[in-house]
């Protein structure tokens, strides 16, 4: 996957079939560029050809992209990037015709995944993702080696070529590796799911959201975790958890998590199966937004379109408008209003994060007021109180203590007995 990380220049082209998706596909080509710098990549030209369907050689015209190329050619780019996914064969069509090396947006999301993955975990799921890609485009890989013998056998094409054999081997070997890449996330998967079980009792939440939505920054706000923050995408790759304490007496385990991005293919969010298990396994979702971006409803979308891939798309949600110092406030309010499972916050200056909190304790526990009288033969029965309750007031009398407290109804069968009619 290290093709692209000795070219510095790129231009980005795109295809749209729908003269009403032309706008989508400015942007989406504005954050393939975000992904080409991320990737440490400086893009010279960005083009868009309209057609109806993609050409079955060249994925676009094969004038339209000698064109491009003329137009940036002063700026002598080594490489064609491809915001559609190519087809093997249109990729290996496109390096032979115009001397260049072509990617798609796949390609580069995994070369940026392959940089930042720091855990054994990611390690294990950018490696299985690369294998993945890669084993349908081995003939482009190895078509060099037939180019350069000049089909020795013969002219007529007949005859099997030292690349056509290296593919088969080369398959094999990859087979094998996605195996045991496999069997190793499938031990870090069963790891996973012991560390669940020993955490049940607790409610599990987790952050999800757009990449750069500002997840990371809320979840050190929330717990000084000292998370990497940076200005680019898929910053964080591995989950972060940690436990939060909440007011009503009740922990819970909070959890960073890979950001979501457009068009994301199904094998890659597939490798990530250990890492979205958090969110999988969550009784509550905040769903992370970026309120400054004018774009923010068609990235909530995106969200949703990959929670369903996943199959989280019933877990209950608060969609967090982050970023309110940023904002239009009048658009946010109105909003707000019409959303009644949203809330705005700053995760960078604090705004509203009590509150948030707050919404998230009542989002989490059903709790109400009780008064309880325990007689003082029962003090491991305070002791419980004490912690899973919150106590407001405590008196003592001769026949018990008195306690007032906020009990979560799931805490209460505990304390039945005590409880004063």
């Amino acid at each position: 996957m290290g093709k692209i990380l000795n070219m510095k220049k790129a231009i980005l082209v795109g295809v749209c079939m729908r003269p009403s998706d032309f706008e989508k596909k400015k942007l989406s080509l504005d954050e393939l560029e975000r992904l080409a710098d991320t990737a440490g990549l400086e893009v010279v030209g960005k083009f868009i050809q309209k057609r109806q369907k993609p050409d079955k050689t060249f994925f676009i015209g094969k004038g339209f992209l000698a064109e491009a190329l003329a137009e940036t050619s002063e700026e002598n780019p080594g490489l064609i990037i491809f915001d559609n996914e190519l087809s093997p064969s249109q990729g290996r069509n496109i390096e032979k015709e115009f001397e260049m090396d072509a990617i798609d947006r796949t390609e580069v999301i995994l070369n940026i995944f392959h940089d930042h993955a720091r855990t054994r975990e990611a390690q294990l799921q950018v490696k299985l993702a690369e294998l993945q890609y890669q084993l349908p485009r081995l003939k482009r890989l190895w078509s060099h080696l037939d180019r350069e013998k000049g089909q020795a056998a013969g002219s007529s094409g007949t005859g099997r070529g030292m690349g056509e054999k290296q593919i088969e081997i080369d398959k094999r070997l990859i087979r094998r590796e996605i195996a045991k890449v496999k069997t190793e996330l499938n031990k870090v998967f069963l790891h996973k799911e012991t560390q669940s079980k020993l955490r049940e009792k607790m409610k599990k939440v987790c952050l999800v959201g757009y990449t750069n939505a500002g997840k990371s920054t809320l979840f050190n706000r929330l717990t000084d975790a000292g998370v990497l923050v940076e200005d680019k995408l898929f910053a964080t790759l591995s989950t972060t958890t940690r436990k939060l304490a909440l007011s009503k007496g009740r922990d819970m385990i909070l959890s960073d998590t890979v950001g979501f991005i457009s068009n994301l293919p199904h094998h890659l969010v597939a490798s990530f199966r250990a890492t979205l298990k958090d969110v999988v396994d969550a009784d509550l979702l905040l769903h992370v937004i970026d309120s400054s971006d004018e774009l923010f409803p068609f990235y909530i979308d995106e969200v949703q379109k990959v929670l369903k891939q996943i199959k989280a798309e019933e877990i209950p949600q608060l969609l967090i408008m982050n970023k309110s110092d940023a904002a239009d406030r009048t658009k946010m309010m109105f909003y707000l209003k019409s959303h009644e499972n949203s809330i705005l916050i700053s995760a960078k200056n604090g705004e509203n994060i009590d509150k948030f909190l707050q919404r998230v304790d009542d989002e989490l526990h059903s709790a109400d007021k009780y008064v309880l009288l325990i007689p003082h033969t029962e003090q491991k029965a305070v002791n419980l109180l004490h912690k899973l309750g919150q106590i407001e007031s405590t008196e003592y009398l001769e026949e018990g203590v008195q306690i007032t407290a906020i009990i979560n109804q799931e805490d209460l069968h505990a304390f039945e007995r005590f409880l004063r009619k």
